[in-house]
């Protein structure tokens, strides 16, 4: 999976988690213990799997860069 998929999922799972417990507060859906635990689930593993793309996105581009760069020195010597 690219790294731009695993930052979507993480932004999608953090909103999830703020937007549950903000729609508990204003007493759109019933709060629970266990939609407590989902939401905050949701939120480590959006934090977690966001993370995960954006170190997988640089090391990319990194590698990418220094491939290009081995590469434009080889061509001039």
């Amino acid at each position: 999976m690219r790294p731009i998929h695993y930052i979507l999922i993480g932004f999608v799972l953090v909103l999830a988690g703020v937007a549950f417990p903000f729609l508990m507060v204003i007493g759109v859906i019933q709060p629970s213990l266990w939609l407590n635990f989902v939401s905050y689930g949701a939120s480590v593993v959006g934090l977690f799997l966001g993370m995960w793309g954006a170190f997988s996105y640089v090391r990319i581009e990194r590698r990418k860069k220094d491939q290009l760069d081995e590469w434009k020195k080889h061509q001039q010597g």
